[in-house]
């Protein structure tokens, strides 16, 4: 058994999204969940989660002229939205929600280690697409707003792009990070909470999420992005996740911490 299987296996016994066999990844599906099923929760997921980041953009708005509170109403909805939808569809497909997650999980498993295989890649990616416009599409319908109005809301400067490669790089360490010390069972928690916090601290306000990022462009509201400041923001945040998976190798090392951090945690909390 390899280390990642071990500490797969020492994480699954605990983790609500984390789940048995060695290909159990950060929040990675349980292999007797058919990928239909799989691919529904994606879809549905990541629709439900735009949805809660442009309708609470929008109802922002509507009650408040004052921009900080309308990114406070924002920011947590989203913490709330994000870490029920986690801890929720987490047991069904590991609760990605987001191309730049399912494509690092698959580079993981490439390396040997634990994640998606392509085939799991070419059905998990264009559900979260899918999901998100269409979760786009909810939130103007249910405000009265046209369904489709592509947003003008430029986000193409630097400094921009600069905020989506850091919170996503801290997305992918944080996700894999916890899943290398056997702590995913806290990812509920700890992924909310980290996107709540770079909504404030990273000047993009953390998209980090290329699905999410093309259906906010289908919405000219608060929560909306230019479609061509898409582009940009997708390549900032895939190469984010290059620096991530960098980082958790740097930090963690390959496989050699995951099981002993993983034994430490179960024997410790």
């Amino acid at each position: 058994m390899s280390a990642t299987e071990a500490s797969a296996e020492i994480t699954a016994e605990s983790s609500p999204i984390a789940v048995p066999g060695p290909r159990s990844a950060p929040g990675a599906a349980p292999p007797r969940v058919p990928l239909v099923h799989r691919a529904a929760a994606e879809l549905v997921g990541t629709g439900i989660l735009v949805a809660v980041v442009a309708g609470s953009g929008i109802q922002a708005t509507r009650l408040s002229k004052d921009v900080g509170l309308q990114l406070l109403a924002n920011s947590t909805a989203t913490v709330f939205g994000l870490g029920i939808l986690i801890l929720l569809l987490g047991p069904v497909s590991g609760a990605h929600f987001n191309p730049a997650v399912t494509l690092a999980e698959w580079w993981n498993a490439r390396r040997g280690g634990a994640g998606v295989t392509g085939r799991e890649v070419a059905v998990y990616l264009p559900a979260q697409v899918v999901g998100a416009i269409g979760g786009a599409i909810l939130a103007d319908a249910m405000f009265g707003e046209p369904l489709v109005k592509w947003s003008t809301h430029d986000r193409s400067t630097g400094h921009l792009l600069l905020g989506e490669v850091v919170a996503t790089a801290g997305l992918i360490l944080l996700i894999f990070g916890l899943a290398r010390t056997g702590r995913l069972r806290f990812a509920p928690v700890a992924v909310a909470s980290y996107i709540g916090a770079a909504y404030w601290f990273t000047s993009s306000t953390s998209f980090a999420n290329p699905a999410v990022t093309i259906g906010r462009a289908f919405t000219d509201t608060f929560a909306g992005i230019a479609p061509g400041s898409v582009p940009g923001f997708i390549g900032a945040q895939l190469a984010g996740a290059v620096v991530g998976l960098a980082l958790v190798t740097l930090v963690f090392g390959r496989t050699g911490i995951a099981v002993a951090a993983a034994t430490a945690a179960a024997g410790g909390e």
